[in-house]
Parts: structure tokens; C-alpha cells; sequence
């Protein structure tokens, strides 16, 4: 199965973060998320474990009573029920899997494979 790109389909899920389910199958999901400058993701945590990249911009990343300062083409790893946050520097572009499929996500674009 293969999905093309568009500019639809993007949720607001927290002011300045929005969320695009790209495609998913069994085990996975992929999403992208943009990001404004200033904006947060508060400390939270979920039963997936969540993989990211970062494309572009620059963000913070908290976990496990660290901060590292995320660029473009740096990646991370959160185990599942691993209480993490983010502060977000730079209008910032970041695509993440999650593993197993992100339920809550899965309303937001219809595509499966």
C-alpha cells in the first residue's frame, strides 16, 4: 500500500501542534507532526513506544530527568509508559512511529495498509 503526501488532514491537537496520521498497518503508525515556535507538549506519557526524527527546526526534548537540544536529522526513542515532554525552540517538523498503533491517533486520516 502507498500513500501520497498532501496538506490535509492535520489536527490541532494542543495549541501550535498538529498531528497527521500518514499511514498505518498491524503493528504501526506513522505521523508527522508540526510544531510552532514556543509551543509545548506537557509531560505525558502512553502505553506505545514512540520513535521519532526530527526534519527540521529545533526542539527540547525531557525525559527520565534529562534535556537534550534536538536538530535536524536527530532521532530518540521512548519506551512505552515513559513519562516525556517537549519545548519547541523553532517551527519545527518532526515524523514519529509509534508501536503498537497509537489508537487515539488512528481517527485522524483514513489511510491503511
Amino acid at each position: 500500500m502507498f500513500f501520497h503526501n498532501d496538506d490535509q488532514d492535520y489536527q490541532e491537537i494542543l495549541p501550535g501542534i498538529k498531528v497527521k496520521t500518514l499511514v498505518y498497518g498491524e503493528k504501526t503508525l506513522l505521523s508527522e507532526f508540526m510544531m510552532a515556535k514556543d509551543s509545548q507538549l506537557p509531560l505525558h506519557s502512553h502505553p506505545e513506544e514512540q520513535t521519532g526524527y526530527l526534519v527540521s527546526g529545533c526542539i527540547v526534548l525531557h525525559a527520565n530527568g534529562e534535556a537534550q537540544e534536538m536538530h535536524p536529522g536527530d532521532s530518540w526513542s521512548f519506551n512505552g509508559n515513559q513519562e516525556h515532554r517537549a519545548e519547541i525552540l523553532e517551527d519545527s517538523v518532526a515524523v514519529e512511529v509509534f508501536a503498537p498503533v497509537r489508537q487515539s491517533y488512528l481517527p485522524y486520516h483514513p489511510h491503511k495498509v
